[in-house]
């Protein structure tokens, strides 16, 4: 099993990544991305330790494996899957949106499923085995970046003027594929071994040459990562901000000067229906899924025990609007819970023998997602009040030898020191008001898509409206103006007037 050490000295590989108009040489020392790095790499030290339960025998690989990649062909399997990714995600509190496991829960049912890949003339199934058990092999950290850019949101690829903006084939060789363009938002693919890029939207046949799947190290010759403003370097440091220094991923731009695609590195090749079907024919699309709402209902109990504890240290735990407040709260966090250890309740196996979560509860929680999560940053925000606008403005103000007094005397609460209050309030601050928190407000919103597609498409096409409606219709039918049966009258029924 790969540890932390083996991660961090991987990274040194001479990727491209690009960050303030210069190229870092090496993310695992650089302020922007070395803090995640070390994140990243506490994981893998957790899973290399037989005693933390994340190590299973594979069927693929013959050898021990990470779990959290694994395929669950049983219900005690797809809980044990769980169990991995509730240990990573306890690690981080939820706050690594895109961890090893994230995408590596959508390889695992390609590879459970790679007959989908095979078509007529383009048979690559053994290149998403392939892949799949080096991934497990090797425990690759895998992005992906599945999303066009915001060129224009109204029409697809084909219709865009520009030279291949979205990436796409431009060239075919013996070798493989030559591609072009670009492709967003490779979260955490600047400190990842690999990318997964393809594409979630739906294509017509018009955009065939960007209906491609394909994945490839980050260091790949042609390949560079344009990254957003990191938040991490201009922190004041961890005490200030807990989670910016420990968490902030990055989120990059992936672009493709001519990049050649090997032909074992392709796993869909200009064909739009196929590029669908291997998020929602393979099971992908909710297992992957499940992994996010693990990791999400992690991320929201912590965000309560914050709530809870800002409550009981400014003296407010006993009022009445408060408990209703945190109760609210509870009633939130409790609802992903639920739908989460119902999908794995109502979890059903594929042909392939691949337990999927059962996607009526799983979208059921996805398509509140957006609602949800800033109704919970606004009680924590209700419950902090003007305590954390009133902090020093740094820990060097209780430092030092002029504040340190006045710090310690007037930022206090009963029974609480002075350090312990503001050390909770930061912590707040870094949850509902950073830099650090704003991006992860936007990133709750869209995190499995834009909301009219979560709800509109996935939340409702798996509720299960034909069978309630063929209940209601039977229901409908039981009656009528021509056959009143008396017999269903209330009179009738000994009811009393």
């Amino acid at each position: 099993m790969r540890t932390g050490t083996d991660y961090l000295a991987s990274l040194d590989d001479g990727r491209t990544i690009h960050l303030d108009g210069e190229v870092v040489s090496n993310v695992a020392e650089h302020p922007a991305f070395a803090p995640v790095a070390r994140t990243m790499a506490s994981l893998y030290d957790t899973s290399a330790d037989p005693a933390r339960g994340m190590q299973y025998e594979s069927p693929e690989t013959g050898g021990t494996a990470n779990r959290a990649l694994g395929i669950p062909r049983s219900r005690e399997e797809l809980a044990a899957r769980r169990q991995a990714t509730t240990t990573w995600a306890r690690q981080t509190h939820g706050w690594v949106g895109r961890s090893p496991d994230h995408v590596g829960s959508f390889l695992a049912a390609f590879a459970a499923n790679s007959h989908v890949f095979d078509v007529e003339g383009r048979p690559f199934a053994e290149n998403v085995r392939r892949y799949y058990r080096r991934v497990l092999e090797e425990d690759f950290f895998v992005s992906y970046a599945i999303i066009p850019p915001q060129h224009s949101r109204a029409t697809t690829a084909s219709g865009w003027e520009g030279d291949y903006i979205q990436v796409g084939v431009v060239d075919e060789t013996e070798e493989g594929l030559v591609v072009r363009g670009s492709q967003m938002l490779a979260t955490g693919a600047a400190v990842a071994d690999e990318i997964l890029v393809t594409c979630i939207k739906p294509l017509g046949p018009d955009d065939s040459d960007f209906a491609v799947s394909f994945a490839l190290p980050v260091n790949a010759p042609g390949l560079k990562l344009i990254n957003r403003r990191p938040y991490a370097p201009s922190t004041t440091g961890a005490f200030d901000y807990p989670l910016t220094t420990r968490f902030d991923e990055p989120d990059s731009l992936v672009v493709f000067d001519d990049v050649l695609v090997p032909w074992d590195r392709v796993f869909v090749d200009r064909d739009p229906a196929i590029l669908r079907a291997q998020f929602f024919a393979t099971g992908a699309h909710a297992l992957g899924n499940w992994q996010a709402q693990t990791r999400f209902a992690e991320k929201l109990k912590f965000i309560a025990s914050i709530a809870r504890k800002v409550s009981q240290v400014n003296g407010t735990d006993k009022i009445p609007g408060v408990q209703e407040k945190l109760g609210e709260l509870a009633a939130l966090v409790t609802s992903v819970e639920s739908s989460l250890l119902a999908a794995e309740y109502t979890a059903e196996p594929d042909e392939s023998g691949m337990m999927v979560p059962g996607r009526r509860a799983l979208y059921g929680a996805m398509g509140l997602q957006a609602e949800l999560y800033p109704r919970v940053i606004q009680i924590l925000r209700d419950l902090v009040g003007g305590g954390v606008l009133q902090m020093p403005a740094s820990h060097q103000d209780m430092l030092s030898e002029t504040t340190r007094g006045d710090v310690e005397r007037y930022i206090t609460s009963p029974d609480v020191s002075s350090e312990e209050r503001i050390k909770l309030f930061r912590l707040a601050w870094d949850v509902i008001g950073s830099e650090f928190a704003g991006r992860h407000q936007q990133y709750e919103l869209f995190y499995a898509g834009a909301p009219f597609v979560v709800k509109g498409v996935y939340t409702y096409q798996n509720f299960g409206y034909p069978e309630l409606l063929e209940d209601l219709d039977s229901f409908l039918g039981s009656y009528s103006l021509e056959h009143d049966d008396a017999d269903l009258r209330p009179a009738a029924l000994g009811a009393t007037t």
